[in-house]
């Protein structure tokens, strides 16, 4: 079981995010704001973070946030966009995926980056 930190701010597709992570074994929780994912860091071994919407922003707060050392990062993404798929792969996220495959694979993406 893994401390997953899901940042994730619309809500109704985060709490399916939580859910499905839950549901795997995970010890999960969901965040909706910068100052709820800066609080929630400590500690998490993987963070979620969905960049469907002002993925600019939310990749350079993450980074911020991350600082060096954290936890293993797994980003989510419009399919249509493959401009913020570059640029998530560019700054450094560990997997980065369309969003329909978080919804489908979620848990067992959280497993396979546990593993490497």
């Amino acid at each position: 079981m893994a401390r997953v930190v899901a940042f994730v701010p619309d809500l109704l597709f985060g709490s399916n995010v939580l859910g499905a992570l839950r549901a795997g074994g995970h010890d999960a929780i969901l965040v909706s704001a910068e100052d709820g994912l800066r609080s929630a860091l400590p500690g998490a071994e993987v963070l979620i973070i969905d960049l469907t919407a002002d993925a600019g922003p939310r990749i350079e707060l993450t980074t911020h946030a991350l600082g060096g050392d954290g936890p293993r990062t797994l980003a989510f993404y419009s399919h249509v966009e493959a401009d913020v798929r570059a640029l998530a792969e560019q700054a450094g996220f560990d997997l980065v995926i369309p969003r329909s495959r978080m919804a489908r694979e979620g848990p067992a993406l959280v497993d396979g980056l546990l593993a490497r």
